[in-house]
């Protein structure tokens, strides 16, 4: 059953396709800018997917961005999504009024039933009735059908949409063969996959946020790729945010060193193998004062604070956190510590460098594409820097993908805090140029060649 909410009325656009090019892939290169033709049609896109606002990932909130600017460029933006939990709200510390906002822009807000997903409550899958699918799409006319989760409400607007004729694309957001090794699926990954590839490759185009998920995924046997990147909003991201009141709350003085991990709290993203190597710093640099501050949430929190028993004092878990909020925990840090290794991109890395922090990480996804290996000679006497598993940069440094013991080594050989500063300038200075008119100008231009492509 659907329900739909927030309903403005405005003029669906209509056009000619007969002129659009043939699809190919498109690569995101930060200093070559993306010029929208201007004879191009508005378009009247519908997007389906299994996570909105209020749900707090890189998905949601990445998805909501593009489809904003989108809307801010003339083009009508509606959307199915699972009946959102009321209960995100608070948790999340989102007013209703701060939904209805960030939802604005929305012509048509559909909503259907959702379940929650096993072992990940958080999070939904929606449950559509295809004849109402149908239905809806006759009435609400899209040119063009957006499906970004590949579960069951995904299935239906594809099937629904090659019904009626309408240009489907997909969005491939979620590392699978990687991610799924962490939840048990044992068998079940294969086949699972399987049908990953068959939906995305039942789309006109499928669009990834990295290149190297595009290489993955073209590996995979994936066709019809377009690489759509991400963008920053660097108000919101900023140094000009750093905060001694909350350094002060944390028990850091000026002079500490805070090192800072946002992430959802679940076994794929690696909070334990940061813990381990927030330990081996503490221990190689027995004079520095340190702390780390983990801010979010999710079903792995009570493992992760056992594993933290031994360092309460300074090991902080902030919570999930939006806004200013979020804003001032990220520039009130000194050094960004990313461990997980299931990114298709990673906004947490680029909102990290706007605000004003070097980021360690693993080399993949948005750190090894924006923290890159420029290496100078203020490192040239680092303990690390004739170590062939990790990169020195001037923007932090990265460890080989899959060597957790490089990944520590790295952490526990921590620049003293005037490099980090000086890191975290030049981290900055490189991501301003990444706004998000780009990425949803790289995503219009997959619709424009989706739906001139024929059958």
């Amino acid at each position: 059953m659907f329900f739909t909410k927030n309903t403005t009325s405005t003029k669906k656009a209509t056009s000619d396709t007969s002129n659009f090019h043939s699809a190919k892939s498109q690569s995101f290169e930060p200093n070559h800018s993306v010029v929208q033709p201007t004879d191009m049609p508005t378009l009247h896109v519908l997007l389906v997917t299994e996570t909105w606002l209020p749900d707090m990932n890189g998905v949601a909130m990445s998805l909501q961005r593009i489809m904003k600017q989108m809307a801010e460029m003339g083009h009508q933006v509606s959307l199915v999504r699972p009946k959102p939990k009321m209960s995100g709200n608070d948790k999340y510390k989102l007013s209703v009024q701060q939904l209805v906002e960030q939802n604005s822009f929305i012509a048509n807000d559909i909503q259907v039933k959702g379940m929650s997903i096993p072992k990940y409550a958080s999070l939904q899958f929606g449950l559509p009735s295809y004849p109402t699918f149908i239905k809806t799409l006759k009435r609400i006319r899209p040119d063009i059908v957006h499906i970004a989760t590949e579960g069951p409400l995904g299935l239906a607007a594809l099937l629904a949409a090659k019904r009626l004729g309408i240009s489907a694309t997909t969005g491939y957001h979620t590392q699978f063969h990687d991610f799924s090794k962490h939840f048990g699926l044992g068998v079940l990954a294969e086949p699972i996959m399987t049908y990953f590839k068959w939906l995305h490759n039942s789309s006109k185009a499928t669009c990834v946020p990295s290149r190297k998920t595009y290489n993955d995924l073209d590996q995979l046997g994936f066709k019809r790729l377009y690489e759509v990147g991400r963008g920053v909003d660097l108000v919101q991201f900023n140094p000009k945010h750093r905060s001694n009141v909350l350094r002060t709350k944390w028990g850091a003085n000026k002079d500490d060193t805070v090192l800072v991990m946002v992430s959802r709290l679940s076994p794929e993203k690696g909070i334990d193998l940061v813990i381990k190597s927030f330990q081996a710093l503490k221990q190689s640099q027995p004079q520095r004062a340190l702390k780390l501050v983990i801010v979010g949430d999710g079903p792995d929190k009570p493992r992760l604070e056992a594993l933290a028993k031994n360092n309460k004092a300074d090991i902080h878990f902030a919570g999930a956190q939006t806004g200013l909020d979020l804003s001032e925990h990220y520039a009130s840090g000194d050094a960004f510590v990313f461990a997980s290794q299931v990114e298709t991109f990673g906004n947490v890395v680029i909102e990290a460098m706007a605000s004003g922090l070097p980021v360690y990480a693993f080399d993949d996804a948005a750190a090894g594409m924006l923290v890159g290996s420029n290496q100078t000679a203020e490192v040239d006497n680092h303990p690390i820097k004739d170590n062939p598993s990790i990169k020195q940069s001037d923007k932090g440094a990265l460890a080989a993908l899959g060597n957790e013991q490089a990944f520590i080594n790295m952490v526990a050989n921590l620049p003293e805090q005037a490099r980090l500063h000086q890191q975290g300038q030049l981290a900055t200075a490189s991501v301003a140029q990444f706004s998000w008119q780009r990425p949803a100008k790289q995503m219009l231009e997959m619709f424009y060649n989706a739906i001139g492509k024929k059958g």
